[in-house]
Order: C-alpha cells, then structure tokens, then sequence
C-alpha cells in the first residue's frame, strides 16, 4: 500500500457509475455517507474502519471484502468533504486505486439522487485493459446493488 494519494488519485480507465433516488433529504443521505464504520451494512461481503483519524477530510479508511477465500484490501483516504453533497475519496491499494466520489443532488419532495462514481486505474497494463470489459459488468451490478441497498436502510431510518 502507498499513502501517495498523487498519483492513486489519477482517473483510470476503469470507470463505473451507480445511481439511485433516496426518499429522504440529502442531509440524511450524506450523514449515511459519512458513518464509515456502518458503510459493511449496505456493502456485501464487506467490513469497513476508520484506520486514521475522525472521520473528516485527512481520515484513513479500511474497506476489507472477503467472499470465501478471497479477500479484497482497499485503503482509502477522504480527500474532500462537501456536506450534504458530496465525499471524495481515494485509493491507495495495490489492486484498487484511484478516486471516487459519492454525490447526493436534492430533489422535490425531500427526495436525494445518489450518484457513486469510481475511476480506478486498472492493475497488470495490456492484461487489465483486456480484463476490463469483463469485470465491468460485474462490478457495475454490485455498485447498484449496494446503492439500493443504501437507500433502503436510509429509507427505514436505519442508516445513519
């Protein structure tokens, strides 16, 4: 792991979006957001620490995925907090690296669009590029789901 967030933090080639409208206002939505340590309740697999500091701009997170055998380490730092809009974050893995950002846009009726966006800089050169359109859709799935999963626990006051 590098905590170099310079060069992590270039966009990739590997681009995935998720969206999802939330029944509850954006300050809500951001607050569940931001409680880093609950973020494995709405990501499969997945449990998440706060490694480094208190939560804000600078704070170290963990994110470890383990599906049977196989565990996924992802380091990230928080490299911008724009509440109740958005969190910008970068990671700094060796598998997983580049930025991301979750975005959460007011709408009429106490209503949040939720908008997750990664960039991540595809690992092992030609072999990633080859990789990607295969991984993509995968991964494009599990972002929604997540998402969907996200807005009902904020929907059910669950979250945060």
């Amino acid at each position: 792991m590098t905590d170099e967030p310079t060069t992590a933090g270039a966009a990739g080639l590997g681009e995935v979006t998720a969206t999802v409208i939330v029944n509850a206002p954006a300050d809500r939505v951001y607050a569940a957001f931001t409680a880093w340590e609950r973020q494995g309740e709405w990501i499969p697999f997945t449990a998440v620490r706060v490694v480094e500091g208190d939560g804000g701009e600078g704070t170290m997170i963990e994110a470890v995925t383990t599906v049977g055998p196989a565990v996924l380490r992802d380091v990230m730092k928080v490299v911008r907090l724009d509440p109740p809009y958005e969190v910008r974050v970068v990671h700094l893995g060796k598998l997983l690296r580049g930025p991301g950002v979750l975005r959460a846009t007011p709408m009429d009726g106490g209503r949040t669009q939720v908008v997750w966006h990664e960039w991540f800089q595809l690992p092992a050169g030609l072999a990633g590029r080859f990789a990607w359109p295969v991984l993509w859709p995968g991964s494009k799935v599990s972002l929604t789901q997540a998402l969907r999963r996200f807005a009902r626990l904020v929907e059910a006051g669950t979250l945060p």
